[in-house]
């Protein structure tokens, strides 16, 4: 049974002919749970010309794998990914509209996933809109010492390395997340199966007892 479809992300209007074209969505991160038999998809607003990324890791559940497909706002099937643990897959240019994020785990009948995923966006035009501030916040250019191309290459570098950084800290919060739970998996697999090797031993030992002390036992009628 599918599962009800979810919105992250909306664009609060769309470009007018000869209007400049709209920022793009802000990134986002979501992590939710999978459960079992069951099939999550998630709706994200685009707008055109843009580049959008979106990666994916499960963290959590038996197997740590998931199936995954993304669909453009045309309907065309652009990643499907069978048994997966993650992926991270980019789609540039974007078409305007809504993106279909969808997450299958119908074939576990068991076992539910928790899934981290994130969408990171980026446009050409934010960049010429701030290179357009820069230059006219920079007038007149004769009272600076540094050229401001310079300090926009400076700040635009920053800023890059900045939001980059931002990511990798999300995807290491990820991978973190998911050796954790693997981690609780497997010391509560070594404990049952420790208390099953000592619950053996003990039994053993008992029935060595009981054989030796059967072995000495003199079963000979006594008469008096």
């Amino acid at each position: 049974m599918a599962a009800p479809w979810l919105w992250l992300l909306g664009l609060a209007a769309w470009a007018r002919p000869g209007a400049a074209l709209p920022p793009p969505p802000p990134d986002a991160e979501v992590t939710f749970v999978l459960p079992a038999g069951r099939r999550e998809c998630f709706y994200q607003g685009a707008p055109g010309n843009a580049s959008m990324e979106a990666e994916y890791q499960v963290i959590g559940g038996a197997g740590l794998d998931v199936d995954f497909s993304l669909e453009s706002p045309s309907g065309l099937l652009l990643v499907s990914e069978h048994r997966k643990s993650d992926g991270v897959h980019t789609v540039e240019p974007t078409e305007p509209g809504d993106y279909k994020l969808c997450f299958d785990n119908s074939f576990s009948t068991i076992s539910e996933k928790l899934v981290f995923f994130e969408l990171i966006f980026d446009s050409a035009q934010d960049d010429a809109d701030a290179a357009d501030a820069w230059l006219e916040a920079a007038e007149p250019e004769d009272l600076l010492d540094v050229k401001i191309e310079d300090i926009k290459e400076s700040i635009e570098t920053m800023r890059s390395r900045l939001e980059r950084s931002i990511q990798m800290q999300a995807l290491l919060r990820a991978f973190e997340a998911r050796d954790r739970n693997l981690q609780e998996s497997n010391l509560g697999r070594v404990n049952f199966w420790s208390a099953v090797n000592l619950g053996v031993l003990v039994l053993v030992a008992f029935l060595q007892v009981y054989l030796l002390k059967s072995l000495f036992e003199d079963k000979r009628a006594v008469r008096t």
